[in-house]
C-alpha cells in the first residue's frame, strides 16, 4: 500500500507546455504515473508527449477524470495556479514552484482547505510511490518499492536518505518533500499520521532541519500516537545562530529551531537521531 498516491491516482500537469512541465510529464509519465493531461490557457487541443492539453484545470478534470495535480507554473502564477486547483476538482494539490511570495501562499493554503483539497508543497520536490506512482521531480531510479515511509524538508536529502536506505536492502512505501518553505501543506505530523495508519508501511524516517519548531511538535507526537519504529536526522547542526540556510523556513531566531533543542526533543520521545544519512539505514534495522 502507499499513502496519497498509487498506481490509479490520475495527474494533470499545470504548466505542462513550459520547459519544466513538460520535462517532468515526461519524466512521470515514462515512470508509470497517470498522466492524464495538462493545462495552458489558450493552447487547448495540443499535445505534449502525447499528453492533451487543455485550458483550464476544470475542463481536464471533467474529460479526464483527473484527482492531482502537479504545478509548474512561475511563481507569480503560482498562486493563482493553486487556487484554480482547488476550484476545478481535484483532491490532491502538489506544488514543485519555488520563490512563492509567503503571502500568496497563506491565501492560497486557507482556500485549499476550505475546498477540502490537500497540498504539498510549495518548494518541494512531490512525491513517490515506488513502482507505482511519481507526482514531482523525484529522481526515480534511487527508489525501491518497500515498506519505509519517508518524509522530509529537504528535496536532495531525500535522495541522499532514499539513496542509502536502496542500498541496505530498505525499500520505500511512500516519500514526500513537504517543502523548506515557511508555509507549506501536509507536514510532519499529517504524514505521521498516515503513515501509521498505513498497514503496509512498517517504519518511518524523518528528515528535518533547523529553524521553526515543526520537529519538536513531530516528536510529541510520535511519543503519544506512533507506534512504529521512528529514525530522525537533522540537518544544519553547525548553522550559526541568525543565519539564514538555504530553505526560507531554515532560519534560527529568538533562541528557538536549534539542532540541539529538536534532536533533544526527538531522543525524549525515544526516536534515534542519526548525525550522518548513512547512519539511518543500520539505526532502523535496529528497530525493526
Amino acid at each position: 500500500m502507499s499513502i496519497l498516491i498509487d498506481k490509479e491516482t490520475r495527474v494533470i500537469v499545470q504548466g505542462l507546455t513550459g520547459r519544466d512541465g513538460s520535462f517532468h510529464a515526461s519524466k512521470m509519465k515514462h515512470y508509470g504515473t497517470k498522466i492524464v493531461g495538462g493545462t495552458s490557457p489558450g493552447k487547448a487541443g495540443q499535445l505534449v508527449d502525447g499528453i492533451p492539453v487543455f485550458n483550464t484545470v476544470k475542463d481536464a478534470v471533467r474529460e479526464t477524470g483527473a484527482d492531482t495535480s502537479v504545478i509548474f507554473v512561475p511563481a507569480p502564477f503560482a498562486k493563482d495556479a493553486m487556487l484554480e486547483a482547488a476550484d476545478g476538482g481535484v483532491k490532491l494539490i502538489v506544488c514543485i514552484t519555488e520563490g512563492i511570495p509567503t503571502l500568496d501562499v497563506v491565501v492560497a493554503y486557507h482556500y485549499i482547505r476550505s475546498k477540502g483539497c490537500e497540498l504539498i508543497g510549495p518548494n518541494c520536490p512531490g512525491l513517490i510511490s515506488p513502482g507505482k506512482s511519481m507526482v514531482g521531480i523525484m529522481p526515480t531510479n534511487i527508489f525501491r518499492q518497500g515498506s519505509a515511509g519517508v518524509i522530509s524538508r529537504s528535496g536532495t536529502l531525500t535522495y541522499e536518505v532514499v539513496y542509502n536506505l536502496t542500498k541496505n536492502g530498505l525499500g520505500q512505501s511512500t516519500a514526500v518533500g513537504v517543502g523548506g518553505d515557511p508555509i507549506v501543506g501536509l507536514y510532519f505530523q499529517d504524514l505521521l499520521e498516515r503513515f501509521q495508519n498505513d498497514p503496509e508501511t512498517d517504519s518511518i524516517v524523518l528528515i528535518g532541519e533547523i529553524g521553526g519548531d515543526a520537529e519538536e511538535r513531530a516528536a510529541e507526537y510520535i511519543k503519544e500516537y506512533v507506534t512504529k519504529p521512528v529514525v530522525a536526522f537533522i540537518s544544519g547542526r553547525e548553522a550559526p545562530k541568525g543565519k539564514q540556510m538555504g530553505h526560507a523556513g531554515a532560519i534560527i531566531s529568538s533562541g528557538s529551531g536549534t539542532a540541539a533543542e529538536k534532536i533533544a526533543a526527538f531522543e525524549a520521545a525515544g526516536v534515534p537521531v542519526a548525525r550522518l544519512t548513512s547512519e539511518i539505514p543500520a539505526l532502523l534495522k535496529a528497530r525493526l
